[in-house]
């Protein structure tokens, strides 16, 4: 069903494109309504323009924040076309009908986003704009409504073609404005809930756009889509992909676990992971160095998977990188030469993020379950060597408590029962997601066996503590010199005479990283 437009109310904050459709408008005859700065715009650009205030015969007053709300305005744009009483109402009242409501809202999540204080934030808060919003996108039936400027054009070319827009397009359009009042409402209350010290508030509304729709999830037979929250810190959620197939929802899961990974580090580090868990991290003295005792970890593993690293991806790297087939590359950056250099892999997703995560700060984190949604801080803690404590007779060296710090921050990545043999700040055997820990620790031994790697000497970490001490006695059949673990078993005290037993150096970190 088509229906004409002959009056249109534009009021936005966000002024792209408005002259040129605005003058598309006057040029098919369209009477305009405007108010405050959009009226002066349109003004100015010679387009003639009434007055909300002399429409309703109503002055703005209040600093502005009543003008629109009158019922010459609500009524012009939710009285019922065809529909008798409302018409005779709307002709009682001098109601003119309005057919066209162009909306952007006070840029209230920019206000937030710039740290501007509570009486600014506040005076960001549409009231006016919601409501006709709203008002429009009920009565879709006769009303087109936009919020987006995106949208234009398709307005546009349905008037020039006939005059008016077709029910179809109102629907999406009011589908559209009842989102972007929803997300302006979600930004609000989660304001509120900041500055109201609310961690959890009682009712939560989150707010995302979507980025992309996915071909299909970690299966064929599922549906995905990739969503983004407004201001989101450097990540997957920043980053412009330079080349490559496009992402799929495993490469985008395995991506950002990647990264969060090397993000923790401030020397050079690089990560290579598979299915969301790590099979070789390194530091280095660069990432060239970094990634060679990275991959020498796990290369079977390394074989399809993602690398990210906490440097600018530099040529030598790349050559370092060689033939080995890998899905996507994550990095804050990447030099010319390593670009030029990666053109060759004409299907490997290169992924430039132009900053590092902010893993120290906390955010939250959601997990689907059936009926609802789990919502926790991400595990921000980070454990340093002078957080741990020497729990065992001998006490670790210097370079044993680096590489035991380094092994418990990866530990942190990898998904639980989590154990992390590392040496010289590189990984050389990592255990992952056994239901049992004994199973996790021998799994991370036989890893590196696999790899030609000597665990003698070696450092081992554990995300949880050690329940019984049949763990430090397999760690010391594999020659493992000291054990990094949060404690707190009940049998903490068999577990450290074990380690002493064995002569090795054990720490607690009292910070657990089960990551399920």
């Amino acid at each position: 069903m088509i229906r004409p437009i002959t009056r249109a109310l534009l009021s936005v904050s966000d002024k792209t494109g408005l002259v040129e459709f605005a003058r598309f408008l006057a040029e098919h005859n369209i009477e305009i309504l405007s108010t405050g700065g959009t009226a002066k715009a349109l003004r100015d650009a010679g387009i003639q323009v009434k007055e909300v205030a002399e429409h309703t015969g109503f002055p703005e007053m209040l600093d502005g924040r009543v003008k629109t709300l009158h019922p010459k305005i609500h009524g012009g744009i939710l009285g019922r076309r065809k529909v008798a009483e409302h018409e005779k109402s709307m002709k009682a009242h001098d109601i003119a009908p309005i057919d066209l409501v162009v909306i952007n809202l006070y840029p209230f999540e920019a206000t937030v986003a710039k740290g501007a204080d509570y009486d600014e934030c506040v005076e960001k808060i549409d009231i006016g704009g919601p409501a006709m919003v709203r008002s429009a996108a009920k009565n879709h039936e006769s009303v087109t409504v936009v919020v987006d400027p995106t949208d234009y054009a398709r307005v546009q070319e349905q008037i020039a073609s006939n005059k008016g827009t077709t029910l179809e397009l109102r629907k999406a359009l009011a589908a559209k404005a009842y989102s972007r009042t929803a997300a302006y409402d979600a930004a609000i209350s989660a304001w509120f809930s900041h500055v109201l010290g609310e961690h959890f508030p009682e009712q939560i509304s989150i707010s995302a756009t979507r980025r992309q729709t996915l071909r299909y999830g970690e299966n064929p037979h599922q549906k995905a889509a990739f969503y983004t929250y407004p201001n989101a810190s450097a990540g997957l959620a920043t980053a412009e992909q330079i080349q490559g197939k496009e992402l799929s929802y495993n490469n985008i899961n395995d991506t950002d676990a990647a990264f969060a990974l090397v993000s923790e580090f401030s020397e050079p580090a690089i990560a290579i992971i598979k299915h969301a868990n790590p099979c070789g991290v390194a530091l280095g003295e660069n990432i060239t160095e970094a990634f060679k005792k990275a991959l020498a970890c796990d290369p079977v593993s390394a074989y399809g998977g993602i690398i990210a690293t906490n440097r600018t991806l530099d040529a030598q790297t790349v050559e370092a990188i060689g033939n080995l087939f890998l899905e996507v590359i994550i990095a804050p950056d990447a030099d010319k030469k390593a670009m030029a250099l990666l053109e060759k892999k004409k299907n490997l997703r290169l992924l430039l993020t132009g900053g590092m995560a902010e893993v120290g700060k906390h955010h939250l984190m959601m997990k689907a379950v059936l009926g609802g949604f789990l919502l926790q801080d991400t595990d921000a803690a980070h454990v340093s060597e002078k957080d741990v404590k020497t729990v065992s007779k001998r006490k670790p060296t210097e370079a044993q408590l680096r590489d035991m710090i380094f092994a418990f921050t990866v530990a942190k990545h990898v998904k639980s029962n989590a154990i992390v043999i590392a040496r010289d700040s590189a990984t050389i055997g990592i255990g992952a997601g056994q239901m049992s820990r004994v199973d996790s620790v021998r799994l991370a031994c036989w890893k590196a066996e696999e790899a030609k790697l000597s665990t003698h000497g070696a450092v081992l970490a554990s995300d949880a503590f050690f329940p019984f001490d049949d763990n430090v006695h397999n760690a010391a059949k594999a020659g493992i010199a000291a054990l990094i673990q949060p404690g707190g078993s009940i049998r903490d005290e068999d577990v450290i005479k074990a380690a002493d037993q064995h002569d090795m150096a054990m720490v607690f970190t009292s910070v657990r990283h089960f990551r399920h």
